[in-house]
């Protein structure tokens, strides 16, 4: 029996997985201008002002701007109140476009990194739920609190993905969504319905809107797997939109 079951939730969590490469992220994307290589390498933690002022001189004022922005935001005292801190996050990285992956990356799927997302100020559903993600964790917020989330969007009956914060390991959890821009409880996102999520260690696979089971652990994914090591190892981003 234990076997069986198993290979009952690894057998769901494949399709699972085969319904969001198939489907990708939901909403409509915008067109973008054709792409270049930059050399500016990832920041492992914070940046330095040589590293932002260079960021500047590579991709123009304004991503500077948001580089600058996005590193106070990291380094200002935290507020006590952590929803404070959720709402300024994602008010921030909601004011970037919706750009489809092969658009902005020529690829079909690619995760960017927050640096990545910033320097384009545009994303597809995956790269403003990153961003939100690496930026709360940096601001004190316990990785054990967050979960990246893939839900399908029913009203455009695509795949999609959140950020959800859980105050407690048992409470409901708020969605942090580029859909929608203001945070709301999951409770009142009937539009979502839940398959699986994941955050630094753990992979969860939805049995219900309010059940969900641990499966495994999150590096099995590989697509976070590859967005982690390039973060880790300095890579420098992919491809930047040209002038």
């Amino acid at each position: 029996m234990a076997i069986q079951a198993v290979s009952e939730r690894s057998l769901l969590l494949f399709l699972c997985l085969i319904l969001v490469l198939v489907c990708g992220c939901s909403s409509q994307p915008v067109s973008v201008s054709p792409v270049s290589k930059p050399p500016v390498t990832q920041p492992a933690t914070t940046m330095s002002e040589a590293e932002i002022l260079e960021i500047g001189q590579l991709y123009g004022p304004l991503a500077e701007a948001r580089v600058r922005h996005w590193q106070q935001m990291i380094l200002s005292p935290a507020s006590s109140i952590e929803q404070e801190r959720l709402k300024q996050v994602n008010d921030f990285f909601n004011g970037a476009r919706f750009v489809d992956d092969r658009e902005v990356w020529q690829q079909e799927d690619y995760w960017a990194t927050p640096l990545e997302f910033l320097i384009v100020d545009a994303g597809d559903c995956e790269d403003f739920s990153v961003a939100k993600y690496f930026t709360l964790e940096k601001m004190g917020v316990e990785m054990g609190k967050m979960r990246l989330t893939y839900v399908k969007a029913l009203t455009l009956n695509k795949a999609h993905m959140v950020l959800a914060y859980y105050p407690e390991s048992t409470a409901v959890p708020l969605i942090l969504d580029n859909l929608q821009r203001g945070i709301r409880l999951a409770t009142d996102r009937m539009d979502l319905m839940p398959v699986y999520s994941f955050n630094g260690k753990d992979l969860w696979l939805a049995k219900t809107r309010s059940q969900q089971e641990k499966v495994g652990k999150a590096d099995t994914l590989k697509t976070w797997q590859e967005l982690n090591r390039r973060i880790e190892s300095g890579a420098p981003p992919l491809v930047i939109l040209a002038p």
